[in-house]
């Protein structure tokens, strides 16, 4: 989508602020995601309960994962297309807990997120990143 993008583009160089949800004052990347909607869709289908850096990851609960299940339309196994949602495992066995929005620059495939250090920017989707994705999802449709 689009519009998903470039909503997603307009918050680069915001920087990183965990559990911040705000375009030029701070956010990460679940917060992108948020303003992201609001952007595109108005309210947030959910207010987000506080969490943890960890996700929960001691507990083993995939609460990212099934948060973007209850508002998001699976796409593990179309193609894959921008606007997309991208959940990734940064480490094998661990839980999903970073996202990103799935771009691309000269046919090339980038991904908009917020990470700490760098806060949100426009990463190429390259092997080691590719290799970490443990779901898609797609935005619903604009009503």
């Amino acid at each position: 989508m689009k519009a998903v993008v470039e909503a997603a583009r307009g918050w680069i160089g915001t920087p990183y602020r965990h559990q911040a949800s705000c375009r030029g004052a701070g956010c990460d990347c679940l917060g992108l995601l948020r303003g992201v909607w609001r952007d595109c869709f108005g309210d947030e289908p959910e207010t987000v309960p506080p969490y943890s850096m960890d996700w929960s990851e001691a507990a083993r609960e995939e609460r990212l994962w099934n948060a973007a299940a209850r508002h998001l339309i699976a796409a593990s196994d179309e193609p894959w297309q921008p606007g997309d949602v991208i959940l990734f495992r940064m480490r094998s066995g661990s839980v999903a807990k970073h996202l990103g929005i799935q771009a691309e620059v000269g046919g090339r495939p980038t991904f908009i997120h917020s990470y700490s250090g760098h806060g949100v920017v426009e990463s190429a989707l390259t092997r080691p990143w590719v290799r970490r994705i443990a779901a898609r999802f797609r935005f619903p449709e604009r009503t």
